[in-house]
Order: structure tokens, then C-alpha cells, then sequence
């Protein structure tokens, strides 16, 4: 992914996961950039920012979404990806009645 807007280094959260942009007419698949940050200095959210590769796609003008979240809202989204890697992991390990929603 060339001429990014997100910085990729080795503090990066995820770079190249899977990822699907859906619009009024057409579904687009490609790799993507997520990471969580919070600025160094006086901090006053966590940024969850995601971007796509668009080197190919027409539909879709290069971007980034950056969210800001306050602290309990990014504690809440961490601990709902936890409940729901939990379900994903329980399910594919074959113990499926272990975690129920």
C-alpha cells in the first residue's frame, strides 16, 4: 500500500488486514490499515483510525476514517472486540456452547 496517509511502522496496531468498502452501487474489497493512537503529548482521546488501499478502486477517493473516542467509549469497543474474538475462537477451536452471547 504506497502513498499512505496512515504511517505504517512497528508501532502500528494491524496493517494489511482484510477489508470490504460498501457504497450505493458497488462493494469493494482490498487491504487496510488499522491502528489506535493517542497523541503524545496532552492527550485527550484515542484516535481508531482505518484506512483502505485505493490504488485501484474508482469509486472511492483516497481517505482515512480517524474516530475519536473518549476513554470509557475505546475501553467499551475493546471490550466488545474481546467478547467477540471470544465467540470467534470458541466456534473455531470446535467448543461452541462454552461462550454464549
Amino acid at each position: 500500500m504506497s502513498d499512505r496517509l496512515i504511517a505504517v511502522n512497528a508501532h502500528t496496531t494491524l496493517d494489511y488486514v482484510d477489508a470490504v468498502a460498501k457504497g450505493h452501487g458497488f462493494e469493494w474489497e482490498s487491504v487496510a490499515v488499522v491502528n489506535a493512537t493517542a497523541d503524545r503529548d496532552s492527550p485527550d482521546c484515542v484516535h481508531l483510525q482505518l484506512e483502505l488501499d485505493n490504488l485501484s478502486e474508482e469509486q472511492l477517493p483516497k481517505h482515512m476514517e480517524d474516530l475519536e473516542l473518549t476513554p470509557a467509549q475505546a475501553r467499551t469497543l475493546a471490550a466488545d472486540l474481546e467478547t467477540h474474538a471470544d465467540r470467534v475462537e470458541s466456534v473455531q477451536s470446535g467448543d461452541e456452547n462454552e461462550i454464549e452471547e
